[in-house]
C-alpha cells in the first residue's frame, strides 16, 4: 500500500492508501528460444505461457505444452515451456524473422499482410441468451479481486450458457488477462463454448483473434470494438456482443442472425 491524497471536485482532499496493480516483465521462452517479453502481472504464468502459445498458434492443443518452468530474476521473470507438433517450425521461423523485422506495434504479428489472413470458422452454436449476458456482465466485479484493490487490472472470464461465471483471471494487459484464462481453461481440459467469454477491456482485433483461436464461440466485452474487430468476427462467425452494461449490451454480429 502507497500513501496519497485524494482530491475531489470542491478542492477537498483526504488521507488515502492505494495498492497498484502488479507489472513486471515476463519473458516467454520456448524450446530454448527467447519468443517474446511481455508486462504482465506475475501471477498464474503457467496459464499465461499455456494461453499465449495456444492463441499465437504456437501449439494446436494442451497436450503440445510441456516443462513449463517459471523463474523469477533480479529484472523480472521467465517463463520456459517445451513445444512439440508444428508449433515448432512457426517458433523457428518467427524467430527467424525477427531477426531482420521492424515492429509495426501489433503483438505477434509479423507485417501487415498477416492482418489478412483468413481465421477459422467458430464452431457452429445456439444464439446467447440475452438474460445469460445480463447475469454475467453483474456478476464479474464480485470475481475481480486485483480489480477491486488497484482499479486497474483487466479481467476475462469464462461464463456458462446461464451466465455463471467460472473461471476468471486477472492481469495489467487485457491480452495477458484473455491468455490467461484461455491457458487455464485448456489445462483443466474444458471447451470455450458452449458458453461465452466475457472481457472487461475494449474489443481489439487482437481479442477477437485469440478468442477465436482458443475455440471460444461467443465474445461479450464492456467496451465497444475497434472497425476491425468487428470485421473479423463477422468472417469467423464469431457472435459479439458489445458494449455491455447493467442496463443494455449492443448485439454486433450473432452467427444465428447473419444479416441482423
Amino acid at each position: 500500500m502507497t500513501r496519497a491524497v485524494r482530491v475531489f471536485p470542491d478542492g477537498s482532499r483526504q488521507p488515502a492508501s492505494q495498492q497498484w496493480v502488479p507489472e513486471a516483465p515476463v519473458a516467454l521462452e520456448f524450446n530454448g528460444l527467447a519468443y517474446a517479453v511481455m508486462m504482465a502481472t506475475p501471477a498464474q504464468l503457467e496459464d499465461f505461457a499455456t494461453g499465449f502459445a495456444l492463441s499465437e498458434s504456437l501449439a494446436a492443443n494442451v497436450a503440445d505444452i510441456s516443462d513449463i518452468a517459471v523463474a523469477e530474476t533480479d529484472k523480472g521473470w521467465i517463463v520456459r515451456a517445451t513445444l512439440a507438433g508444428l508449433g515448432i517450425e512457426k517458433l523457428g521461423e518467427r524467430v527467424r524473422a525477427r531477426v531482420s523485422e521492424s515492429s509495426c506495434g501489433l503483438c505477434g504479428i509479423e507485417n501487415l499482410e498477416a492482418l489478412d489472413t483468413p481465421l477459422p470458422k467458430v464452431a457452429g452454436h445456439t444464439a446467447l441468451d440475452g438474460k445469460a449476458v445480463f447475469d454475467a456482465v453483474h456478476a464479474i466485479a464480485a470475481h475481480q479481486v486485483l480489480g477491486a484493490a488497484t482499479g486497474a487490472a483487466h479481467a476475462a472470464a469464462f461464463a456458462d450458457e446461464t451466465g455463471a461465471i467460472g473461471c476468471v483471471r486477472e492481469d495489467v494487459g487485457r491480452h495477458n488477462a484473455l491468455d490467461k484464462l484461455v491457458g487455464a481453461m485448456a489445462r483443466e481440459e474444458k471447451p470455450l463454448s458452449p458458453g461465452f467469454v466475457l472481457s472487461t477491456a475494449r474489443c481489439s482485433y487482437e481479442i477477437v483473434e485469440k478468442a477465436v483461436k482458443a475455440g471460444a464461440t461467443s465474445l461479450v466485452t464492456i467496451s465497444l470494438p475497434t472497425s476491425l474487430a468487428v470485421r473479423r468476427a463477422q468472417a469467423a462467425g464469431l457472435s459479439l456482443w458489445a458494449l455491455a452494461r447493467d442496463d443494455s449490451v449492443l448485439l454486433v454480429n450473432d452467427a444465428e442472425a447473419q444479416n441482423f
